[in-house]
C-alpha cells in the first residue's frame, strides 16, 4: 500500500487507480483515509506534471481527462494540497496545455477550492 502511490504518478497507469479506488472504499470509514487520500492527490499531480511532460503534444488526451477528473474529486474530499506539488502542477500545465478546455476548467476549481480563507495556500 505504501508503495502505490509512486507507482501511480506513472502516466497511464490505470490498473493501479483501480486498487487505489478499492483501497479508498476499505479505508472508508477508518482514520487513515484522509492521510490516504493525500497521498492519491499528490501522486495524481504528479502525474499529471508527468504526462504534461513528457507529451507536449497531448496525445495521451483520455488519460490526462481521466486524471483531470480524479484530481478535481479529490480536491473536493482533501481540500489542501502539498504547496510545491502545486506549484509544479500550474506551471507545467500552463505551459502545455493553457488551451486545453478540462485543465482549465479543473485549474479553476482547484483555485476556488484552494484560496478561500480557510485554506492553507491562501495564508
Amino acid at each position: 500500500m505504501d508503495q502505490l502511490p509512486a507507482a501511480l504518478e506513472r502516466a497511464g497507469n490505470e490498473q493501479s487507480w483501480a486498487v487505489a479506488d478499492a483501497i479508498s472504499r476499505v479505508l472508508k470509514n477508518s482514520e487513515e483515509l484522509h492521510s490516504w487520500r493525500r497521498r492519491l492527490l499528490s501522486a495524481c499531480m504528479k502525474g499529471l506534471v508527468a504526462v504534461y511532460s513528457s507529451s507536449k503534444d497531448e496525445s495521451k488526451q483520455e488519460v490526462e481527462r481521466s486524471m483531470l477528473l480524479r484530481l478535481e474529486e479529490l480536491l473536493y474530499v482533501v481540500e489542501e494540497v502539498d504547496p510545491d506539488d502545486w506549484c509544479s502542477l500550474v506551471k507545467t500545465g500552463l505551459k502545455y496545455r493553457y488551451r486545453d478546455e478540462t485543465f482549465l476548467k479543473v485549474l479553476n476549481v482547484a483555485i476556488q477550492l484552494l484560496y478561500k480563507k480557510e485554506s492553507s495556500l491562501s495564508q
